[in-house]
Protein backbone atom coordinates (compact mmCIF):
# COMPACT_ATOMS: atom_id res chain seq x y z
CA UNK A 1 0.00 0.00 0.00
CA UNK A 2 1.47 3.33 -1.11
CA UNK A 3 -1.28 5.71 -0.03
CA UNK A 4 1.17 8.11 1.64
CA UNK A 5 3.39 8.77 -1.39
CA UNK A 6 3.96 12.52 -1.64
CA UNK A 7 3.41 13.11 2.07
CA UNK A 8 6.15 14.07 4.53
CA UNK A 9 6.24 13.16 8.22
CA UNK A 10 8.50 14.06 11.11
CA UNK A 11 8.56 11.63 14.04
CA UNK A 12 10.32 12.53 17.28
CA UNK A 13 11.88 9.58 19.06
CA UNK A 14 11.53 7.61 15.85
CA UNK A 15 14.67 5.61 16.59
CA UNK A 16 13.10 3.19 19.07
CA UNK A 17 9.90 1.82 20.59
CA UNK A 18 6.56 3.26 19.51
CA UNK A 19 8.26 5.94 17.44
CA UNK A 20 10.21 3.40 15.40
CA UNK A 21 7.09 1.31 14.85
CA UNK A 22 5.18 4.43 13.80
CA UNK A 23 7.91 5.53 11.40
CA UNK A 24 8.20 2.07 9.87
CA UNK A 25 4.45 1.91 9.23
CA UNK A 26 4.44 5.33 7.55
CA UNK A 27 7.47 4.39 5.44
CA UNK A 28 5.85 1.12 4.35
CA UNK A 29 3.01 3.18 2.96
CA UNK A 30 5.31 5.39 0.93
CA UNK A 31 5.68 8.43 3.15
CA UNK A 32 8.85 10.53 3.32
CA UNK A 33 10.19 10.25 6.86
CA UNK A 34 12.38 12.36 9.13
CA UNK A 35 13.50 10.65 12.33
CA UNK A 36 14.37 13.18 15.05
CA UNK A 37 16.20 11.97 18.14
CA UNK A 38 19.09 12.76 20.47
CA UNK A 39 21.56 10.01 19.55
CA UNK A 40 22.95 10.33 16.04
CA UNK A 41 24.24 6.76 16.10
CA UNK A 42 20.86 5.33 17.12
CA UNK A 43 19.00 7.65 14.80
CA UNK A 44 21.04 6.69 11.75
CA UNK A 45 20.80 3.01 12.69
CA UNK A 46 17.01 3.38 12.78
CA UNK A 47 17.03 5.10 9.38
CA UNK A 48 19.09 2.24 7.92
CA UNK A 49 16.76 -0.32 9.48
CA UNK A 50 13.62 1.36 8.11
CA UNK A 51 15.13 1.69 4.62
CA UNK A 52 16.20 -1.97 4.67
CA UNK A 53 12.89 -3.36 5.96
CA UNK A 54 10.51 -1.17 3.92
CA UNK A 55 12.43 -0.51 0.71
CA UNK A 56 11.66 3.19 1.13
CA UNK A 57 14.85 5.24 0.78
CA UNK A 58 13.15 8.56 1.60
CA UNK A 59 14.09 8.40 5.29
CA UNK A 60 16.53 10.77 7.01
CA UNK A 61 17.86 11.68 10.45
CA UNK A 62 17.52 14.97 12.35
CA UNK A 63 19.33 15.74 15.60
CA UNK A 64 16.96 16.65 18.44
CA UNK A 65 17.39 16.86 22.21
CA UNK A 66 14.01 17.83 23.67
CA UNK A 67 15.64 18.62 27.02
CA UNK A 68 17.57 21.47 25.37
CA UNK A 69 15.48 24.24 23.78
CA UNK A 70 18.46 25.41 21.70
CA UNK A 71 18.65 21.93 20.18
CA UNK A 72 14.92 22.03 19.43
CA UNK A 73 15.35 25.33 17.60
CA UNK A 74 18.29 23.93 15.59
CA UNK A 75 16.26 20.87 14.64
CA UNK A 76 13.38 23.01 13.39
CA UNK A 77 15.77 25.25 11.46
CA UNK A 78 17.50 22.24 9.91
CA UNK A 79 14.20 20.78 8.77
CA UNK A 80 12.87 24.07 7.41
CA UNK A 81 16.12 24.61 5.48
CA UNK A 82 15.40 21.44 3.52
CA UNK A 83 12.45 23.13 1.85
CA UNK A 84 10.21 20.10 2.35
CA UNK A 85 6.48 20.22 3.09
CA UNK A 86 5.25 18.77 6.39
CA UNK A 87 1.98 16.89 6.38
CA UNK A 88 2.32 15.07 9.69
CA UNK A 89 4.22 15.93 12.86
CA UNK A 90 4.20 13.08 15.37
CA UNK A 91 5.34 14.31 18.79
CA UNK A 92 6.20 10.86 20.09
CA UNK A 93 9.40 11.05 22.15
CA UNK A 94 9.15 11.06 25.91
CA UNK A 95 10.55 10.10 29.29
CA UNK A 96 8.91 8.32 32.23
CA UNK A 97 10.09 7.44 35.70
CA UNK A 98 13.02 9.85 35.49
CA UNK A 99 14.23 12.50 37.90
CA UNK A 100 16.01 15.65 36.85
CA UNK A 101 15.87 19.06 35.26
CA UNK A 102 16.38 20.19 31.67
CA UNK A 103 19.23 22.34 30.41
CA UNK A 104 16.86 25.33 30.53
CA UNK A 105 15.71 24.72 34.10
CA UNK A 106 12.41 22.85 33.71
CA UNK A 107 11.27 19.69 35.47
CA UNK A 108 12.50 16.87 33.24
CA UNK A 109 9.23 15.16 32.27
CA UNK A 110 7.51 18.48 31.60
CA UNK A 111 10.48 19.82 29.66
CA UNK A 112 10.85 16.79 27.41
CA UNK A 113 7.29 15.54 27.07
CA UNK A 114 5.59 18.91 26.65
CA UNK A 115 7.77 22.01 26.39
CA UNK A 116 10.25 20.68 23.84
CA UNK A 117 7.41 19.48 21.65
CA UNK A 118 5.55 22.76 22.10
CA UNK A 119 8.56 24.65 20.77
CA UNK A 120 9.15 22.22 17.91
CA UNK A 121 5.52 22.40 16.82
CA UNK A 122 5.28 26.17 16.93
CA UNK A 123 8.66 26.51 15.18
CA UNK A 124 7.47 24.50 12.14
CA UNK A 125 3.89 25.77 12.25
CA UNK A 126 4.19 27.95 9.15
CA UNK A 127 5.43 24.91 7.22
CA UNK A 128 2.45 22.86 8.43
CA UNK A 129 0.10 25.66 7.37
CA UNK A 130 1.72 25.89 3.94
CA UNK A 131 1.43 22.10 3.56
CA UNK A 132 -2.20 21.84 4.68
CA UNK A 133 -4.10 19.68 5.11
CA UNK A 134 -1.71 18.60 7.84
CA UNK A 135 -1.90 16.89 11.22
CA UNK A 136 -0.15 17.09 14.58
CA UNK A 137 -0.28 13.94 16.70
CA UNK A 138 1.03 14.10 20.26
CA UNK A 139 1.55 10.93 22.27
CA UNK A 140 -0.03 11.36 25.69
CA UNK A 141 -1.10 8.60 28.10
CA UNK A 142 -4.01 7.51 30.23
CA UNK A 143 -1.62 8.50 33.01
CA UNK A 144 -2.91 12.04 32.45
CA UNK A 145 -6.04 11.06 34.38
CA UNK A 146 -3.91 10.86 37.53
CA UNK A 147 -2.86 14.51 37.39
CA UNK A 148 -4.99 16.74 39.61
CA UNK A 149 -3.89 19.89 37.83
CA UNK A 150 -0.74 21.88 37.11
CA UNK A 151 1.37 23.60 39.74
CA UNK A 152 3.26 25.96 37.46
CA UNK A 153 5.84 26.81 40.14
CA UNK A 154 6.89 23.14 40.34
CA UNK A 155 7.59 23.07 36.60
CA UNK A 156 10.64 25.27 37.21
CA UNK A 157 12.17 22.86 39.75
CA UNK A 158 13.86 19.44 39.55
CA UNK A 159 11.63 16.38 39.76
CA UNK A 160 10.31 16.24 43.32
CA UNK A 161 8.93 12.70 43.63
CA UNK A 162 11.08 9.61 44.03
CA UNK A 163 9.42 7.73 41.15
CA UNK A 164 8.91 10.64 38.75
CA UNK A 165 5.43 9.34 37.95
CA UNK A 166 3.40 12.26 39.40
CA UNK A 167 5.42 14.62 37.20
CA UNK A 168 4.97 12.26 34.25
CA UNK A 169 1.19 12.41 34.75
CA UNK A 170 1.29 16.22 34.69
CA UNK A 171 3.36 16.20 31.49
CA UNK A 172 0.85 13.88 29.83
CA UNK A 173 -1.99 16.17 30.95
CA UNK A 174 -0.08 18.98 29.27
CA UNK A 175 -0.02 16.93 26.04
CA UNK A 176 -3.83 16.76 26.04
CA UNK A 177 -4.23 20.43 26.90
CA UNK A 178 -1.73 21.45 24.21
CA UNK A 179 -3.58 19.37 21.62
CA UNK A 180 -6.89 21.03 22.46
CA UNK A 181 -5.52 24.56 22.47
CA UNK A 182 -3.55 24.04 19.25
CA UNK A 183 -6.67 22.64 17.63
CA UNK A 184 -8.68 25.71 18.67
CA UNK A 185 -6.03 28.10 17.40
CA UNK A 186 -5.78 26.33 14.03
CA UNK A 187 -9.47 25.61 13.54
CA UNK A 188 -9.61 27.59 10.28
CA UNK A 189 -6.17 26.59 8.93
CA UNK A 190 -6.88 22.99 7.82
CA UNK A 191 -4.51 21.57 10.44
CA UNK A 192 -5.96 19.02 12.81
CA UNK A 193 -4.57 17.87 16.15
CA UNK A 194 -4.82 14.66 18.16
CA UNK A 195 -3.58 13.44 21.53
CA UNK A 196 -3.26 9.66 21.78
CA UNK A 197 -2.92 7.02 24.44
CA UNK A 198 -0.70 4.21 23.11
CA UNK A 199 -1.51 2.02 26.09
CA UNK A 200 1.04 0.41 28.36
CA UNK A 201 3.83 -0.46 25.94
CA UNK A 202 7.07 -2.34 26.60
CA UNK A 203 9.25 0.37 25.10
CA UNK A 204 12.50 2.14 26.01
CA UNK A 205 10.57 4.89 27.80
CA UNK A 206 10.94 2.75 30.94
CA UNK A 207 14.71 2.29 30.55
CA UNK A 208 15.62 4.24 33.70
CA UNK A 209 13.15 2.50 35.98
CA UNK A 210 15.29 0.43 38.42
CA UNK A 211 16.12 -3.10 37.27
CA UNK A 212 14.14 -5.11 39.84
CA UNK A 213 10.98 -3.21 38.91
CA UNK A 214 11.45 -2.64 35.17
CA UNK A 215 11.02 -6.23 33.90
CA UNK A 216 8.02 -6.77 36.16
CA UNK A 217 6.07 -3.72 34.98
CA UNK A 218 6.83 -4.56 31.34
CA UNK A 219 5.50 -8.14 31.50
CA UNK A 220 1.81 -7.34 30.84
CA UNK A 221 2.51 -4.58 28.34
CA UNK A 222 1.62 -4.58 24.66
CA UNK A 223 4.08 -4.57 21.77
CA UNK A 224 5.43 -1.37 20.24
CA UNK A 225 3.57 -2.20 17.01
CA UNK A 226 0.27 -2.32 18.89
CA UNK A 227 1.20 0.86 20.71
CA UNK A 228 1.83 2.69 17.43
CA UNK A 229 -1.56 1.88 15.91
CA UNK A 230 -3.43 4.86 17.33
CA UNK A 231 -0.67 7.31 16.38
CA UNK A 232 -0.70 6.06 12.80
CA UNK A 233 -4.49 6.08 12.72
CA UNK A 234 -4.69 9.70 13.85
CA UNK A 235 -1.89 10.75 11.49
CA UNK A 236 -3.39 9.18 8.38
CA UNK A 237 -7.03 8.05 8.66
CA UNK A 238 -9.30 9.80 6.12
CA UNK A 239 -12.25 9.49 8.51
CA UNK A 240 -10.59 11.92 10.92
CA UNK A 241 -10.28 14.71 8.38
CA UNK A 242 -11.72 17.83 9.97
CA UNK A 243 -11.78 16.33 13.46
CA UNK A 244 -9.45 18.18 15.82
CA UNK A 245 -8.38 18.64 19.43
CA UNK A 246 -9.55 15.21 20.55
CA UNK A 247 -8.06 12.43 22.70
CA UNK A 248 -7.84 8.92 21.20
CA UNK A 249 -7.35 5.50 22.72
CA UNK A 250 -7.36 2.23 20.73
CA UNK A 251 -8.19 4.20 17.57
CA UNK A 252 -11.36 5.55 19.18
CA UNK A 253 -12.16 8.92 20.67
CA UNK A 254 -12.15 8.96 24.46
CA UNK A 255 -13.20 11.59 26.96
CA UNK A 256 -10.11 13.11 28.58
CA UNK A 257 -9.67 13.92 32.26
CA UNK A 258 -12.16 16.25 33.95
CA UNK A 259 -9.20 18.48 34.75
CA UNK A 260 -8.92 19.37 31.06
CA UNK A 261 -10.48 22.78 30.38
CA UNK A 262 -10.15 25.64 27.93
CA UNK A 263 -8.97 27.92 30.73
CA UNK A 264 -6.16 25.59 31.84
CA UNK A 265 -5.16 24.90 28.22
CA UNK A 266 -4.94 28.62 27.51
CA UNK A 267 -2.90 29.21 30.67
CA UNK A 268 -0.49 26.40 29.77
CA UNK A 269 -0.10 27.85 26.27
CA UNK A 270 0.70 31.31 27.65
CA UNK A 271 3.34 29.93 30.03
CA UNK A 272 4.82 27.71 27.32
CA UNK A 273 4.99 30.59 24.87
CA UNK A 274 6.79 32.76 27.40
CA UNK A 275 9.19 30.01 28.45
CA UNK A 276 10.18 29.13 24.86
CA UNK A 277 10.63 32.71 23.62
CA UNK A 278 14.10 33.06 22.14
Amino acid sequence: MNDLVGQTFLVTGGNTGIGLATARDLALRGGRLYIACRSEAKGRAAVDDIVRTTGNAAVAFLSLDLADLASVRRCAEEFLALGQPLHGLINNAGVAGHQGITRDGFELAFGVNHLGHFLLTTAVLDCLVASAPARVVTVSSDGHYRAKGIDFTMLRKPTHSITGFPEYAVSKLCNVLFTQELGRRLADRDITTYAVNPGAVASDIWRRVPWPIRPLIKLPMRSTEDGARTSVYCATSPELAGVTGRFYDNCRERQPSRVVSEELARLLWEHSETWTAA
